[in-house]
């Protein structure tokens, strides 16, 4: 009886190569696992393209409420955005995909678990952190570490060869993923970082150009720093994303086009669209503002940094990252209100906000003087937090004197 190997498969031009690969150079018997985080495809389509290019079974896994849940909003809570720009959109999938692969490899009596990630991305280290954190002793096999091809059209020649129909040409040759939080774009006149995106590399969202010529507006309620629903409308996770997804590309919102470092050392270019998310984190910063004591706020930034490395390298199932989260978790206890976003031709502008746990105080923040704040406090306090200059300033001032005395 053959052993089994299970492919994290997705139809796309790698990993439909893949299988007749993993059959040619190993004779094992390929699981197909299809992991649906909300790309789009057809999955009927890609199901019957596994099985067509060898695959003994295909195993398809709905990801795409626990993607949301137990990922992307946790990294939303947790402020997680890369380098200033990047949402993380593929960085968050991947842990979920592999657990799943992992999973299904268990549950199938393989012994191999296989990716079609190339040695150069973060997505190979995502992968296979994932799979040493929850099952060490599977083998693993990465083809793009062992065969010959060299390139993306490589790959096209090895699929024409074996008679594998592959959506890549020679003439589009962007490498994309997608999922509910965005979808990214890398390859072709991307690889210059001189270059501007052509116009078609954009897939979900609108040109600020071809966006209407007007407002729109959109509230988000959050509970407990988990978004709930969409202008009144209490909405399940996938939908309320879809929903923000479609808003958002509309009116031009959550494009990034990004020069970023990847975990092994290369920095390499993409583009990304986000829609939804761009909505959704900037609709939850402000409720922060809101509702965040001082402090807090100021050394969660920090955290937030940290955890959009900790996602971004791969180290999803660590030990940090489950400490960040309990940390994090504290401080969204109050973060239940509504934020109203005003969505013009690219731009996001901040309409109100509103929360019971509001910590803005009128009496307090306003130019007119009340008896909530005594003003000659302030005195006290700044003659104590000055008095290291002070003494600094004396302390010089004396050593002048000496000196000019000398």
């Amino acid at each position: 009886m053959s052993e089994k190997v299970v492919l994290a498969y997705s139809g796309g031009l790698d990993t439909s190569i893949i299988i007749p690969w993993l059959k040619e150079n190993y004779a094992y018997d390929v699981i197909a696992m299809v992991g649906d985080v909300g790309q789009g495809d057809d999955l009927e389509a890609v199901v019957e393209k596994a099985y067509k290019t060898g695959a003994s079974k295909v195993v398809v896994e709905d990801l795409r409420e626990e993607f949301l849940t137990g990922y992307v909003f946790r990294a939303l809570k947790a402020g997680a955005v890369y380098e200033h720009k990047y949402l993380l959109g593929t960085s968050l999938a991947r842990p979920v995909i592999a657990k799943h692969q992992v999973e299904v490899a268990l549950r199938e009596g393989a012994t191999t678990v296989a990716h079609g990630c190339t040695g150069k991305g973060n997505d190979q280290v995502r992968f296979e952190l994932t799979y040493q954190a929850l099952a060490p002793d599977l083998k693993v096999i990465a083809p793009w570490r062992e065969w010959t091809l060299k390139s993306r059209e490589d790959c096209l020649d090895y699929a024409e060869k074996h008679g594998i129909p592959v959506a890549a040409s020679r003439e589009k040759i962007h490498s994309r993923d997608r999922n509910l939080w965005h979808i990214s774009h890398e390859g072709g006149e991307l690889e210059d970082a001189a270059n501007a995106p052509f116009p078609d590399t954009w897939q979900l969202t609108r040109s600020p150009q071809q966006a209407p010529d007007r407002e729109e507006q959109v509230t988000v309620g959050f509970g407990k720093g988990i978004p709930v629903s969409v202008n009144g409308m209490k909405l399940d996770p996938v939908s309320l994303v879809e929903l923000l997804n479609d808003i958002g590309a509309r009116n031009a919102i959550g494009r990034v086009d990004l020069v970023e470092n990847r975990f092994v050392g290369i920095k390499s270019r993409g583009c990304y669209e986000t829609p939804g998310g761009t909505l959704l984190v900037t609709a939850h910063r402000e409720l922060e503002a809101l509702c965040l004591e001082r402090d807090v706020a100021h050394f969660k930034q920090h955290v937030g940094l940290k955890y959009a490395e900790l996602v971004y390298f791969g180290l999803w199932f660590t030990p940090l990252r489950e400490s960040l989260d309990a940390f994090v978790e504290t401080t969204q206890k109050e973060m239940t209100g509504a934020v109203t976003l005003s969505l013009y031709k690219g731009n996001v502008a901040i309409v109100s906000r509103e929360s019971d746990y509001s910590l803005y105080r009128t009496d307090l923040s306003s130019f007119t003087m009340s008896d909530s704040y005594n003003q000659k406090d302030a005195e006290g306090f700044i003659r104590i937090l000055g008095l290291p200059s002070r003494s600094r300033a004396h302390a010089r001032a004396e050593a002048t004197r000496s000196e000019v005395a000398r």
